[in-house]
């Protein structure tokens, strides 16, 4: 375990061992009044007289051992500390890292209550490991070893009577670490679900609320809760009982000295002061020891917390490469692309051209692969088998950057941060002046509700953009994409939060970003994309057809049901009482 954790302690190990040193100090600081204590005792047991400044003496000595151990040990827990937070923050800035170059998708597929509970409470967790467990077991076990040893020493029967309360309870936390660690992957996993469905119940609070299912949304809510808290009491309940008898029997190292030791005095075995010593010697072990084995259960907690953020770590990273685009021209190519969900292939040898200055429509059912081709582009994903290339040069040859620069994605999706409207659009060129900005945001239409804000556009936008509408939103997103004016454009249902009001606007925005650009739409809406230079169909993960509107109304079944759905829908309307 501490292999896996030195790499990102770095140099705040000093720090580890000073705090090893420091608490072990202090742990000598913390034992060492039972023997002066001893000093005042032993010659009382003789009917020996000592005088009060013996007494004095040794008062004091224990007041400065006092104040010693507390030095120390605050001390070492401050030293402890400082290399804890570090190297928490050295494996975030690790994760983070590992996590840049994962597919995108993937890192959707782990769901945010994942991420959140690894990026914050696992690693927190680690802390206790750093700060505590390493340093502080270090003294609490290393001193009463040494007093241990001086006990058999000073007799050798007393020691062995002190190691059968230490064997019965380690016995029991043994026993206890076991049964704990049986049901250790169905605990986190269940803790997992929660944090997802706790996140989920949140964020689709105001559909639950419109629609009138607070009762069946919060019973499911309930039922994980309730489910992770059962769970979590059996196993608790399986885990006290042995808890119990080590925390009682382990510190009582006096439960079989103290009778049998009487004894031994009585029949002349063992001076009474000599039995006074190794009692204060056991009292100054059981507390520390104990102490020490504590952290011990939680070492498979924390064993199975950094596997985790190894296993999330050890993802095959994005491939990427380091080249600038170095294309003949703007021509974007599908070939004979195999890509699959879990397994599951879901796009079978699709081939597909885009000519530079053209644009592309993708159309099909629900779940035929149209938003996936869009997001193979943009490099969401990796393939199975085939490539992908934009004037001849495959993307995994580029760097992110130099893809990121050359293409601009823009789908239904849009996230606003809460910053200022025009930081938002600034994303799509952070060196943009504000003229540049403006001038976007104009080209985007979305003068008409900046001029309603009241800040215009250094307004905030709210967490996830929700001081403006869908459309405004999506308009500030269009904003970006004109601000960064990459040469092809990926446009995935870029029109969905579109109504008949704000629809002219948004077309006026979406011609200013797809022109002289190669482009790539996807829509749902086929009225929107009739003008396409191609238009390619798309069905059960396979590109059956490639044509002008009218070519693919004369010659494609499957266009034509798509588009006769289209029209019958835009007909659609109440019926009148």
């Amino acid at each position: 375990m501490f292999k896996k954790v030195a790499p990102y302690i770095g140099e705040y190990k000093k720090y580890t061992v000073g705090a090893a040193i420091l608490m072990s100090l202090g742990i000598v600081a913390y034992v060492t009044p039972y023997f002066f204590l001893y000093q005042i005792i032993s010659p009382l047991t003789r009917g020996e007289s000592i005088t009060i400044s013996y007494i004095l003496y040794r008062v004091g000595a224990i007041a400065i051992c006092e104040l010693l151990y507390s030095f120390a040990y605050i001390k070492g827990l401050e030293f402890s500390h400082i290399s804890a937070y570090n190297t928490l923050k050295n494996i975030r800035i690790s994760l983070q890292n590992k996590l840049e170059k994962q597919p995108l998708g993937n890192i959707k597929e782990l769901g945010n209550g994942r991420i959140k509970k690894v990026f914050t409470d696992d690693i927190d967790q680690i802390e206790i490991l750093l700060a505590h467990a390493i340093p502080e077991g270090i003294a609490n076990i290393g001193i009463p070893v040494l007093i241990m040893i001086l006990m058999f020493i000073v007799n050798w029967r007393m020691g062995l009577l002190a190691l059968v309360p230490l064997f019965v309870g380690v016995l029991a936390m043994g026993m206890m670490m076991k049964a704990g660690f049986a049901k250790m992957n169905e605990y986190y996993e269940s803790a997992a679900k929660m944090n997802n469905t706790i996140i989920e119940y949140v964020n689709g609070m105001e559909v639950v609320k419109v629609f009138n299912k607070d009762g069946d949304s919060y019973k499911r809510f309930g039922e994980v809760v309730r489910n992770y808290r059962d769970f979590t009491i059996a196993w608790y309940k399986v885990c006290w009982p042995w808890i119990a008898i080590y925390t009682s029997i382990l510190p009582c190292l006096v439960l079989l000295m103290l009778p049998f030791g009487s004894s031994m005095v009585l029949g002349g075995t063992i001076g009474l002061d000599r039995l006074i010593l190794v009692f204060c010697m056991s009292f100054a072990v059981g507390p520390s020891l104990l102490k020490a084995l504590n952290f011990g259960g939680q070492f498979p907690q924390l064993n199975y917390k950094i596997d985790e953020l190894e296993k999330l770590m050890d993802h095959p990273p994005l491939k990427e490469g380091t080249s600038e685009f170095k294309g003949n021209n703007l021509d974007v190519e599908f070939k004979d692309i195999h890509f699959s969900y879990c397994d599951a292939e879901v796009l079978h040898g699709v081939n597909l051209s885009l000519k530079q200055g053209t644009t592309t429509a993708i159309v099909g059912e629900s779940g035929s692969g149209k938003s996936t081709l869009a997001k193979l582009l943009v490099h969401y994903y990796d393939l199975d088998s085939g490539n992908i290339t934009i004037g001849g040069q495959d993307i995994t040859d580029m760097s992110l950057e130099a893809l990121n620069n050359q293409v601009a994605f823009v789908s239904q999706e849009q996230f606003l941060f809460n910053t200022s409207l025009k930081e938002n659009i600034l994303i799509g060129k952070p060196d943009a002046s504000d003229e540049e900005v403006r001038n976007a945001a104009r080209r985007a239409q979305c003068d008409e509700f900046l001029e309603r804000l009241p800040d215009g556009i250094e307004t905030m936008a709210g967490d996830g953009g929700k001081q403006l509408s869908g459309g405004e939103r999506q308009r500030i997103s269009l904003a970006r994409a004109i601000l960064k004016d990459a040469p092809i454009i990926v446009l995935d249902e870029a029109t969905a939060f579109m109504d008949p009001e704000n629809e002219e606007k948004m077309n006026k925005a979406l011609d200013e970003i797809i022109k002289n650009k190669t482009v790539l739409v996807i829509a749902h809406r086929l009225s929107t994309i009739k003008n396409a230079d191609k238009i390619c169909v798309m069905k059960e993960g396979q590109c059956i057809a490639c044509d002008s509107h009218e070519g693919l109304i004369d010659s494609c079944a499957e266009y034509k049901k798509l588009w006769d759905a289209s029209v019958s829908a835009s007909t659609w309307k109440i019926k009148e009482a």
